[in-house]
C-alpha cells in the first residue's frame, strides 16, 4: 500500500510501476519473443474440460493471420461489431484488429435488434463479427435485422467459420499502429437513456491493467481464471490485456456454470479467480455443495461495488483468500482504485482501496468543483493517461464528463480518508448496479413508456442480498385504460431492451411523491419499496 499522509481528499499520481507507452501488438511481439512456448490462452469449455490451448507464439501468428484478413477487408481506422460470447477467436480478433489499424466495436450478444441496430448506427460500424449461437441463442437472426440496409450488412461473418473469418489473409498486410489510437469502442448506457460509445486508446488500455495485475503480484506463467463478458472491459481489458502484459495464461470461461468452474479451479489451480459478487456467492455456494477444494487460489478480484463482509468472511472459509475489490468505469480503462493483497478488515468491506498507479484520483464539490477536506462526502473524480478519448460523436456529453481541468467525473460520491482510501456513499447519477452490471433508469423508462397503458413511470435499485441491487418499476396507468399484468409487461420490455435491464417488480402509483420542481424523488420510491410500505 502508499504510505501517504493527505491534507486534503486528493491523491497525487503514484510512479510505483514502470510506465511504457506501447500498442498491443508490441507488447504480444514482446512476449511472444520472450516465452513461445508459455501459455497464452485456454479455452475452458461449458462443461468444465478444457478446450483448445494458445501459446504465445501461437497466439501471435493467429492474431497476425486475422489481422491481415482483416485488413484485406477494411481501410485503417474502420469500427467493426464483434458480438459473441467469450471465445477465443474473439481474443482472435481483438489482437487481429489492433494490428491491422481497426477499432473494434464491442456488442453484448444479449442485447435486442433494436440495440444493435443503434450501436451499428451510432458506432458506423461496416462490419458485423458473431457468434452463431451464445447461451442456446441464435445471433445471426438478431444480426440481421439489426444491420438491415446499414453499412455493417456489407460484411456479417461467422467467427467460429475460420475458412471465412481468415479469409484474404494472403492479401492483407499489418498496418503500424501509434500507443495512443483508439483501438476499442465500447457502449455504456447515459441518463438520458442513449447508450455512449467510449472511445478506448491501447496506451490507456495496456497500462492501467499492467498496473492493476502488478498490485495483486500476478507472475508471468501465471494463470488467471476470467469469467467476465469480453464485450465487458473487466473481460477483454483486465482479463485480456493485463494478462498479456504480464506474460500470463488467461483461463477463458466461455460459459459460467458455477459447479463445473469449482471443479476446474480445482484441477487447474488458477493463481488468480476474478468475478462479480454474484459470479463469486454462487461459486463459493457450488464448492460448498460438492466439498470441492479450492483453497490454491492466491487471490480473487471483483469489481463493482464494495464487498459486503458476509462474502468476503465466505470467501476466506472457501477459497482462503479475501476478495480484492477494484473500482473504475469503462471510461477509465476501467480501473481507478484497488486494494492491496496486504490490505485487511474493513479496508477490504468498507473501501474499494487505493488509486491505481500513475493517476490522481480527488474527491471533488459537485456544487463548485474544489477539492473537499479529508473525509468529506463529494464526488469521484480521476485524471490520468487512462482516461477515455472521448465518447463517439458526442462532444456535448464528453464535457459534461471531462471538465475545463481533465478531471473526470464519474458519477460516484465517495470520500477519501488521509492514507487515500476511498469510500462510496452514493450516486450522483441515479445508476442501479446488478450483479456488477450498470443498468440506467432513463433507459429502462424510455422503453417502458412506448406502452400505451403506461402515462408515467420510474424506475429504481433497491437493495438485494444475490444481485447486489435489483430494478423496480413504479408506474401510473393512462386514464381509461387497463392495466396490464407482469407477463404481458416482462415480455413488453423484454422485446426492447435486454434481460438484465427487466424489472423484478412492478408497482401501480396513483400518484408519485415530487422534488420542489416536480421531479419524481426515485430514492423515496426507492426507500418505501424496500421498507414494504409500497406493493
Amino acid at each position: 500500500m502508499y504510505k501517504l499522509d493527505l491534507s486534503e481528499a486528493y491523491c497525487p499520481a503514484q510512479s510505483d510501476t514502470e510506465y511504457r507507452e506501447r500498442t498491443i501488438e508490441e507488447v504480444l511481439r514482446e512476449q511472444a519473443a520472450m516465452r513461445p512456448d508459455g501459455k497464452a490462452l485456454r479455452e475452458l469449455k461449458a462443461d468444465g474440460s478444457m478446450g483448445r490451448e494458445w501459446t504465445y507464439a501461437r497466439l501471435l501468428a493467429d492474431s497476425e493471420r486475422c489481422g491481415r484478413a482483416l485488413a484485406s477487408r477494411h481501410t485503417t481506422g474502420t469500427r467493426i461489431a464483434i458480438m459473441g460470447g467469450n471465445c477465443p477467436e474473439w481474443i482472435l480478433i481483438q489482437m487481429g484488429a489492433a494490428m491491422a489499424g481497426l477499432t473494434i466495436v464491442t456488442v453484448n450478444p444479449s442485447f435486442t435488434p433494436r440495440e444493435v441496430r443503434y450501436v451499428l448506427e451510432q458506432s458506423k460500424s461496416a462490419a458485423v463479427y458473431y457468434q452463431p449461437h451464445v447461451r442456446g441463442s441464435a445471433l445471426r437472426p438478431v444480426v440481421d435485422e439489426a444491420a438491415a440496409g446499414l453499412a455493417a450488412s456489407e460484411h456479417v461473418i461467422d467467427i467460429e467459420d475460420h475458412g471465412d473469418l481468415f479469409a484474404g489473409e494472403s492479401d492483407g498486410t499489418l498496418r503500424e499502429t501509434k500507443p495512443r489510437d483508439v483501438c476499442m469502442i465500447q457502449y455504456t448506457s447515459g441518463t438520458t437513456g442513449f447508450p455512449k460509445g467510449v472511445m478506448l486508446h491501447q496506451h490507456g488500455l495496456l497500462q492501467s491493467n499492467y498496473d492493476v495485475y502488478a498490485r495483486w503480484n500476478l507472475r508471468p506463467g501465471a494463470q488467471v481464471l476470467c469469467p467476465f463478458p469480453l464485450f465487458h472491459t473487466a473481460g477483454s481489458a483486465v482479463c485480456v490485456l493485463g494478462c498479456l502484459s504480464h506474460g500470463a495464461t488467461i483461463l477463458l470461461v466461455t460459459l459460467f456454470d458455477p459447479a463445473a468452474v469449482v471443479e476446474a479451479i480445482a484441477r487447474e489451480k488458477p493463481e488468480i479467480v476474478g468475478g462479480v459478487s454474484t459470479m463469486i456467492f454462487a461459486m463459493i455456494e457450488a464448492a460448498k455443495a460438492s466439498g470441492t477444494d479450492v483453497r490454491g487460489v492466491e487471490t480473487i478480484v471483483s469489481g463493482g461495488a464494495m464487498v459486503q463482509p458476509e462474502l468476503n468472511r465466505a470467501a476466506q472459509e472457501v477459497f482462503g483468500v479475501p476478495i480484492l475489490i477494484v473500482y473504475g468505469q469503462t471510461e477509465t480503462s476501467p480501473a481507478i482504485t484497488a486494494a492491496w493483497p496486504t490490505d485487511t478488515g474493513s479496508d477490504l468491506t468498507d473501501t474499494i482501496g487505493q488509486p491505481c498507479s500513475h493517476m490522481e484520483v480527488a474527491i471533488r464539490n459537485p456544487g463548485d468543483n474544489s477539492v473537499c477536506a479529508v473525509d468529506e462526502q463529494g464526488e469521484i473524480c480521476m485524471r490520468g493517461f487512462n482516461m477515455m478519448a472521448g465518447y463517439n460523436d458526442n462532444p456535448q456529453a464528453t464535457a459534461e464528463t471531462i471538465d475545463a481541468d481533465g478531471w473526470l467525473h464519474t458519477g460516484d460520491l465517495g470520500t477519501m480518508d488521509a492514507r487515500g482510501y476511498v469510500k462510496i456513499t452514493g450516486r450522483v447519477k441515479e445508476m442501479i448496479i446488478r450483479g456488477g452490471e450498470n443498468l440506467f433508469p432513463a433507459e429502462i423508462e424510455a422503453a417502458l413508456l412506448e406502452h400505451p397503458a403506461i402515462a408515467e413511470v420510474a424506475v429504481a435499485g433497491v437493495p438485494d442480498e444475490k444481485w447486489g441491487e435489483i430494478v423496480v418499476c413504479f408506474m401510473r396507468a393512462a386514464d381509461g385504460t387497463e392495466r396490464p399484468d407482469e407477463s404481458e409487461l416482462r415480455a413488453f420490455i423484454r422485446e426492447r431492451l435486454s434481460p438484465q435491464k427487466t424489472p423484478a417488480h412492478w408497482v401501480w402509483m396513483t400518484e408519485f411523491p415530487l422534488t420542489g420542481s416536480g421531479k419524481i424523488q426515485r430514492f423515496q420510491l426507492a426507500e418505501s419499496f424496500a421498507k414494504g410500505e409500497l406493493a
